[in-house]
């Protein structure tokens, strides 16, 4: 590492997920880099480069290694894109299978909560934390393809440290606990 602070990233302030049986913490993805996709269903920037390139990069690489999460951030044209049912419909429609998250509304500003969370400048935008959960890339609009396969072969490389590693589950782990070998797991 060259010594650059990088800040943890803040938790994820979601209404409502889909493409994922429970909802996400960027804490429980500790270990594996995720790249965080803004994007708003209306932006023609997003349709065009960023939701196909949030594809490519779930597509390409393992998912036990890197995750991949769609934040739907509606800061304009409310009522047309900013409920869950239009959200689900172009889900479907543009055959995303990635998880993705409906950034929580803040009524106190026209910005939702993550996005204001994360400074986010507008959509698209691409957050990307590596393992330890600290963002290593803040990116507004288009971002070419070869500059971030770069950078996540680049994360997907370093060794984690001593700490991350211990923190990791060992096989056979659950919240009751690490059974010695042979033993049943607790009830």
């Amino acid at each position: 590492m060259n010594g650059t602070y990088h800040p943890p990233a803040p938790p994820l302030q979601v209404a409502q997920w889909f493409n994922t049986p429970q909802p996400l913490t960027l804490e429980a993805l500790r270990g594996r880099v995720v790249v965080l996709h803004a994007f708003q269903m209306l932006c023609p920037g997003c349709v065009e480069h960023g939701i196909p390139q949030a594809r490519r990069v779930h597509e390409a690489f393992p998912q036990d290694r890197l995750v991949v999460i769609g934040l739907h951030t509606v800061f304009e044209h409310h009522d047309v894109q900013g409920g869950a049912a239009a959200l689900q419909a172009f889900i479907g429609e543009y055959r995303l299978r990635f998880p993705i998250g409906l950034d929580q509304p803040d009524p106190q500003r026209a910005i939702p909560r993550t996005m204001h969370s994360l400074a986010l400048q507008g959509t698209p935008s691409l957050v990307v934390l590596d393992p330890q959960g600290r963002v290593r890339l803040h990116h507004f609009g288009h971002l070419d393809d070869l500059r971030l396969g770069t950078l996540l072969g680049q994360l997907l490389a370093e060794p984690l440290p001593a700490t991350a590693e211990a923190a990791r589950p060992a096989a056979g782990c659950d919240d009751n606990g690490c059974p010695r070998p042979g033993m049943p797991p607790s009830p």
